[in-house]
């Protein structure tokens, strides 16, 4: 059993349509859920807009990223003026004291905090996505509601999942919560590891397994705790390679009281809870990579047309003109990924968990390639600190700094190897639902056979594809109905009044019939994974690169449509919109045309022989004649339940001025203050 097999609880099946991810991975890309109202997709509401106002004139005059990046702090009064302009609040309700604005605004502020410095955005992120909020709304009951959402618009919350042997597989929890039906409370022990926000929250979200018992059938569950209960210590704060500022710690539960009432949900929910909590919060890294990438268009920018090399600017060398090319389109087609899902998520019709998922594995991995690339743009000055180039008396650009904070994306929040297995897995399971109901299967690609479609096959290989021929399309079980007046021929894609009017735009069309066939074409790699797998996923283990390239096509996809589709919202004077969604396509088909071929072409089987050899230590004589630095240790820490050895680093923000005291407690461990 996997974390994803798990239901979530929440709107009813069939209450929401399928969002575009599914219908691309079933071979049936139609773009109404990326289509939004008329009019520029960039505007906001007035009150939104002010409000963002506000928080770039805060971001600009009152934050120091250098100081917060040289003291890997957030300083109390930066925290607290936060507080003051609502941002801990964005989303919620007026009727909780929030400022009830929009998923749209809430990402934007990510994009101007993360920018200014990203411990700002992680902060409110891991407060607003995943911390007490969205629990809360989506599964309290009201008098939690009432309780506990008003003190989230000025305390800071927190999410306690993970646990040193965690990972990826929440079933692996060791966190316990026994009944007490005498007290109708729950004691709570256990050791969470990696909590953000941890060392500053006033609440946490803790999640912990309930023993079967006379009160149920126990399971994981989700628990509201005071942060500073008795029993409850933070342990350590943990440092990373980047996001200096983070506030992420160990937090320790030694016999933590906590009223039944006190429980989000019932018992077993836990994992469904966390689950629909995370998919709600999902798109805040790729408005964060977009942001990144966003920047990175200004720097290389900027910086490419200054330096001058061999008589010419940077960037009118040909080797360099590629990566600021690269940068810039991508950065478009990340802002356009995250503008249409946005709108799609927040009218609330449409399923888009995978679409979020899909946004942030493909965002993820582009935000780290543009890093990469603005590094090797910016040469020895992108390896050096922005503190050490003002030391030398140029212009702080912390080009090294991005590297460092971006990397975490494709770890955080579902590592890229885990979201691809996921994704899979979720896509099969729609592929076998979607057979049940049809005559006629889609052709077999090339999944038992392991080699690319032959000539005779129906089915064009991945070359035909990348350039652009025609694929059957009885192949895959149904014919496309004719295309409508406006659209796109062969993709249900509205074309727009303008599609013919100028040569960018007019080729978008090429890009999105090339969607329609590709996805038909992954579509029936698909189907064949299903048809030979076993009903619990039978299979599967050694085909996870295979699969995941399937997946990687799907995100280029997704990432065109969507950039086709931005683009001709945003048509007005000119047609740079266009210029950028066409480069962009153009530089994902090359990379759908390696994926495609590779699915034939690897060498997977190859890689897993070796790999085994590895671990049989048949190669350990390759790893002489180096000194390994690594403090010795266990690999992975027994985290033991019991009391804490040593005080609480919690850390309490206040305003300026206010006395050093805590919240009254009857433990003074979890009361003092560092």
């Amino acid at each position: 059993m996997t974390a994803r097999e798990t239901p979530e609880p929440g709107t009813p099946a069939g209450a929401r349509r399928p969002g575009f991810a599914t219908a691309l991975f079933l071979g049936r890309p139609e773009t109404d859920p990326l289509t939004g109202p008329a009019g520029d997709p960039r505007r906001l509401q007035p009150a939104e807009e002010r409000f963002l106002a506000r928080l770039r004139d805060f971001c600009e005059k009152e934050v120091d990223s250098a100081a917060i990046e040289r003291a890997d702090r957030i300083p109390d009064e930066v925290v607290e003026g936060l507080k003051d302009l609502g941002a801990l609040a964005i989303r919620l309700p007026r009727r909780y004291g929030g400022l009830g604005l929009s998923t749209h605004c809430y990402l934007r502020a990510l994009m101007l905090t993360s920018t200014t410095h990203p411990a700002l955005s992680e902060l409110l992120a891991a407060h607003q996505a995943i911390g007490l909020v969205q629990p809360l709304l989506l599964f309290g009951t009201d008098e939690q509601k009432r309780a506990f959402l008003p003190r989230c618009v000025r305390e800071i919350s927190a999410f306690a999942l993970t646990e040193a042997d965690i990972g990826n597989d929440p079933f692996r929890m060791h966190t316990t919560a026994v009944y007490d039906p005498a007290s109708d409370s729950y004691v709570l022990d256990g050791v969470k590891t990696w909590t953000t926000n941890g060392v500053v929250a006033d609440l946490l979200v803790v999640m912990a397994v309930v023993p079967a018992g006379e009160s149920g059938d126990g399971g994981m569950t989700a628990f509201v705790v005071e942060a500073d209960a008795p029993g409850v210590t933070v342990e350590r704060r943990n440092s990373f390679l980047g996001l200096r500022g983070l506030e992420n710690g160990c937090v320790r539960l030694h016999r933590v009281v906590v009223p039944a009432g006190h429980r989000i949900g019932a018992e077993g929910e836990g994992l469904a809870i966390a689950l629909a909590a995370q998919d709600t919060g999902r798109l805040s890294l790729p408005a964060v990579s977009a942001a990144a990438a966003k920047w990175s268009v200004r720097i290389a920018r900027q910086w490419s047309a200054a330096r001058v090399q061999f008589g010419r600017p940077l960037a009118r060398h040909d080797a360099v003109a590629g990566k600021v090319s690269f940068i810039t389109a991508t950065a478009f087609a990340l802002e356009a990924l995250v503008e249409v899902i946005a709108r799609r998520a927040a009218a609330g019709d449409t399923d888009t968990r995978l679409d979020a998922e899909l946004a942030k594995l493909f965002a993820s991995e582009q935000a780290w390639v543009i890093a990469d690339e603005l590094v090797q743009l910016r040469g020895g000055r992108g390896y050096e600190t922005a503190e050490s180039a003002v030391a030398r008396g140029e212009r702080g650009v912390p080009v090294e700094q991005l590297l460092r904070d971006v990397r975490v994306g494709r770890i955080f929040d579902g590592s890229s190897e885990a979201l691809r297995a996921f994704l899979a897995h979720d896509l099969i399971e729609a592929h076998r639902d979607a057979a049940r109901g049809r005559d006629t299967g889609p052709w077999q690609g090339t999944a038992d056979a392991g080699k690319s479609p032959g000539a005779e096959e129906t089915v064009g290989t991945a070359d035909s594809v990348a350039a652009g021929e025609a694929v059957d399309p009885a192949a895959v079980g149904k014919v496309p109905r004719p295309a409508a007046a406006g659209e796109a021929a062969g993709t249900g894609i509205p074309a727009g009044p303008d599609a013919s009017a100028g040569r960018h735009d007019a080729g978008l069309d090429d890009h999105l019939e090339f969607v329609a066939r590709t996805s038909r074409r992954i579509a029936g790699e698909l189907a064949a994974v299903a048809a030979d797998s076993g009903p619990e996923g039978e299979g599967l283990d050694g085909r996870q690169r295979f699969l995941g390239r399937i997946v990687d096509v799907g995100a280029e996809l997704y990432a065109m449509s969507a950039s086709c589709v931005y683009a001709r919202a945003l048509a007005g004077a000119d047609d740079s919109p266009a210029e950028l969604a066409d480069a962009f396509c153009r530089q994902a088909r090359l990379r759908v045309a390696e994926s495609l071929a590779r699915l034939g072409e690897n060498t997977d089987a190859a890689d897993r022989a070796v790999t085994g050899h590895v671990l049989d230590g048949r190669y350990t004589w390759l790893e002489e004649g180096v000194v390994d630095v690594s403090v010795d240790g266990p690999w992975i820490a027994e985290q033991r339940p019991g009391p804490a050895t040593g005080p609480s680093l919690r850390r309490v923000i206040r305003p300026a001025g206010t006395p050093k005291t805590a919240r009254p407690s009857s433990d003074e461990t979890t009361r003092r203050i560092p």
